[in-house]
């Protein structure tokens, strides 16, 4: 585990923002943001502590990294279900029959491993922050329903990316369970309909050239603009909008942290008050038990 001070800054490549943030407010978080502070902690877990301790509404970003202790695949990684299957475009769900039967067969593939899935200590780290009342929101990219699982509450969790442990029909929104959705896919090889209206069945997450749910990113944005302290987890920052949500509150000089095994396209950002290269349950967990320790008592 490294932690390191931040180099001078770099331009951050910001894909056009969808309804829900203004691209002004993004580019502006970029080219605004605060030079790093001279005084910046650069000790890892203890920098971290000492950031938690002194925050009240803290906003988790959380990546892919954070569930791979959990024995979840990044999709991208070398062992991930891209390497090896084409990922099925949004309209080619809605369009073509065989494209929706490629779909459910992929999600078939890694349901077991998500339904199966417990939660690790960086999950259950930020939960017992939430219940000491210092989480403002938990911001994710994932789709694996382990906030979920950890017991984040549904008003402070936003899965930006949807979740796999829902399945929605795409004409009528109803959700349901998926499990007897991937049995009745497995025995029949047949895309499943809604039960209500007829529509076809989908995972309930955010496929490519699937627009971001308005409310989820609304959500997000109004959290990054009232938080007093960002962490991000597990991400390599590179995939927008949803990497740009920290950004929104770097741009007013809110703390930024960064804990990531591997560089991210933040690194050197202007702004970025600690960066950390490690494995986020090697050093969320100590952080949060460090911050939320009782102070030691004066002697009288």
């Amino acid at each position: 585990m490294a932690a390191e001070r931040l180099r001078p800054a770099r331009a951050v490549r910001v894909q056009p923002a969808p309804p829900g943030i203004d691209e002004r407010d993004v580019q502006a978080a970029v080219q605004r943001a605060p030079a790093a502070r001279a005084g910046a902690v650069s000790d890892g877990q203890a920098g971290l502590a000492e950031l938690l301790r002194g925050a009240q509404r803290v906003l988790f970003f959380t990546g892919a990294g954070i569930s791979t202790g959990s024995g979840i695949a990044d999709y991208r990684g070398p062992d991930g279900l891209w390497k090896t299957r084409r990922p099925v475009e949004f309209r080619e769900f809605m369009e073509s029959a065989a494209a929706r039967v490629e779909y459910w067969d992929q999600k078939l593939e890694v349901w077991p491993q998500i339904r199966d899935a417990s939660p690790n200590p960086t999950h259950l780290a930020i939960v017992r922050f939430e219940r000491a009342g210092r989480v403002a929101a938990v911001v994710t990219q994932n789709i694996d329903g382990l906030h979920r699982k950890a017991g984040t509450s549904a008003e402070l969790l936003v899965e930006l990316h949807g979740s796999n442990l829902e399945v929605e029909c795409m004409a009528c929104h109803a959700t349901s369970d998926p499990e007897v959705h991937f049995a009745a896919f497995a025995s029949s090889r047949e895309p499943p309909r809604c039960s209500a209206c007829g529509g076809p069945l989908k995972p309930a997450t955010i496929s490519f050239g699937q627009s971001l749910r308005e409310r989820d990113l609304s959500r997000a944005v109004a959290a990054a603009r009232h938080t007093d302290l960002v962490v991000a987890l597990g991400s390599s920052l590179s995939v927008h909008p949803a990497a740009s949500i920290p950004l929104l509150a770097v741009e007013r000089g809110v703390p930024y942290v960064v804990v990531n095994r591997g560089r991210t396209e933040h690194d050197d950002l202007a702004g970025l008050t600690l960066r950390i290269d490690g494995d986020t349950s090697e050093v969320l967990p100590p952080a949060v038990d460090a911050a939320l320790a009782p102070p030691p008592s004066r002697p009288t």
